[in-house]
């Protein structure tokens, strides 16, 4: 089921809110979000309006299982493939977000709607920089670029978004039953920051140190200074070294 909205506030709010109506497997997208929201209440910036802002809405199971912690590392992976199809060199910047040339280029939020105990749904929002001017990117608060500036063409947001989707549910039932370990090598392959001195924010606090591994739970592992190990399960890299 696709639900396309001419305008809408945020695609994760407007799933969230009529979660019951929408069926398993839906995306609901727009091209004009005037209100979203990133990842640990980071400000979001709208790039334009070819540019994709969309939300998966996925039921599963009626309750939560660790698996589904890994959905958006799961779709990263899917985003990544696909950005690779188009003759781009992605990285994966731990846990969710998608970079050319260190420039952030798609980034994930996801939600989960539970009532009474019960998982309702859940909400995988995800924004992608198709085609944005070097002008817009500039005002966000971190590096930024998008698919068309990389390939120097403009790119048709129906074809990428139709593909992006295929991609997605090609291996979806498997992933769901198999968890983090059926994409690790391919999420490792992608990322740059393994083994070197990184800051992590985690909520209200940063942690410094070396970062270790990728468990198989999708987890970062971090050897701080005093060769102390933390597991890290949500945070934000600021900063990285090599």
């Amino acid at each position: 089921m696709e639900i396309y909205l001419e305008t809408v506030d945020s695609t994760n709010k407007y799933a969230k809110e009529h979660i019951e109506e929408i069926s398993d497997r839906s995306v609901v997208y727009t091209y004009n979000q005037t209100a979203g929201r990133g990842r640990l209440d980071r400000k979001w910036n709208f790039t334009g309006s070819d540019n994709i802002y969309a939300t998966l809405v996925l039921k599963p199971s009626y309750d939560m299982r660790n698996v589904y912690s890994n959905l958006t590392q799961y779709l990263c992976v899917v985003i990544a493939e696909l950005m690779e199809e188009y003759g781009v060199e992605p990285s994966i910047k731990w846990p969710n977000d998608v970079q050319v040339g260190s420039k952030k280029i798609s980034g994930i939020l996801a939600e989960g709607v539970i009532e009474r105990n019960c998982l309702r749904g859940l909400i995988l929002g995800f924004g992608i920089n198709l085609n944005a001017e070097s002008e817009v990117l500039a005002q966000i608060n971190q590096p930024a670029t998008a698919l068309n500036i990389e390939l120097g063409q403009y790119v048709d947001k129906e074809i990428f978004l139709k593909r992006l989707l295929e991609k997605f549910f090609l291996r979806y039932d498997r992933f769901i039953e198999d968890g983090f370990s059926l994409i690790k090598n391919d999420y490792l392959r992608r990322v740059r920051f393994l083994n070197q001195e990184i800051k992590v924010r985690v909520f209200d606090k940063e942690i410094s140190g070396i970062a270790k591994e990728i468990t198989e739970g999708g987890a970062l592992v971090l050897l701080d200074k005093n060769n102390q190990e933390h597991l890290l399960m949500v945070g934000d890299i600021i900063n990285q070294r090599g």
